[in-house]
């Protein structure tokens, strides 16, 4: 048996993470891959770049201090190689290519701006298809702070996808216009209308964040009336009450309201009754990638 360590660095619009996974392989065997790590920084860069169109000095100070502590955890950790991606805040930011570099100065930690298009494709790369039956339909929808990726499944295969600039901190900084909520509607509803039944699968932190709350088993999915009536309690509490009341960090408490707004709109859009929470996201994506990149190369 063979085991190493690989590391995913995901910029996104309201957080930085470092996810560290050990790739477990013996001949003949399916590889495993267990995460061994998770760390996340709420940097929240599109409060900065969504606004000013800049990062602010601030948050570059921050960021630096974040991929230096990212750089010495995976070289405690023995990672043999990793990515860094930045997400929908990064590639609007004026300054987004010089920061790059000041990083890579200052850490060694090179980073990759990507497109609304590669993200949606890295994400495919997670093990989604083993946890999709392929005689059915399903639309995938990730919610990040800058955008939203969706992609529609049938009987196991990619039908479309595509990103929209439909974000938790865009929304709480009231930058997406009705143009954005109707583009992604009529996309939603053209690509599903062909199906007769469809469930969502959903993916980010505060989906994750409600369905461990939630106390249902992994495999299990959340009701169309479940998330509405939790949606109808997030905003009867103040900010305050939903950290104190409900338990969640300060930097997930004003966020998780717009991003349940983007599900429930996309469960109504697709007409979906269910939304399964299998935890995976970009960064699962990104060590999928770097998995295939070392296969091919050997």
């Amino acid at each position: 048996m063979t085991i190493e360590k690989y590391g995913a660095i995901d910029i996104g619009s309201n957080a930085v993470r470092l996810l560290i996974s050990s790739i477990h392989q013996e001949e003949g065997k399916t590889t495993r891959f267990k995460k061994t790590s998770l760390v996340r920084v709420p940097i929240r860069l599109g409060a900065d770049v969504f606004l000013t169109q800049k990062v602010s000095e601030a948050n570059i100070i921050r960021m630096i201090d974040a991929m230096k502590s990212y750089q010495l955890l995976m070289k405690t950790h023995n990672v043999v190689t990793y990515k860094a991606c930045a997400t929908s805040a990064m590639r609007e930011a004026e300054n987004g290519e010089e920061i790059v570099s000041l990083i890579k100065q200052k850490t060694g930690i090179h980073i990759d701006i990507i497109d609304g298009n590669d993200e949606a494709a890295i994400i495919a790369m997670t093990d989604l298809h083993e946890l999709i039956n392929t005689d059915a339909t399903y639309l995938y929808v990730d919610v990040g702070g800058g955008s939203t990726e969706f992609t529609v499944y049938h009987n196991g295969m990619t039908i479309a996808s595509k990103s929209f600039k439909l974000g938790t901190v865009r929304l709480l900084n009231n930058v997406v216009s009705d143009t954005v909520w109707q583009e992604t509607e009529q996309w939603v509803v053209a690509h599903t209308k062909p199906y007769s039944r469809i469930s969502l699968i959903g993916s980010g932190g505060n989906i994750n964040n409600i369905f461990k709350n939630s106390g249902k088993r992994a495999g299990k999915s959340l009701s169309f009336f479940y998330l509405s009536s939790y949606y109808d309690l997030l905003n009867s509490l103040s900010y305050e009450e939903r950290i104190w009341q409900l338990n969640l960090n300060q930097d997930r408490a004003d966020v998780i309201l717009p991003a349940v707004r983007i599900y429930l709109s996309a469960m109504k859009w697709s007409k979906s009754r269910e939304i399964y929470v299998p935890k995976i996201g970009l960064s699962d994506g990104i060590i999928k990638t770097l998995y295939n990149e070392r296969l091919n190369r050997k």
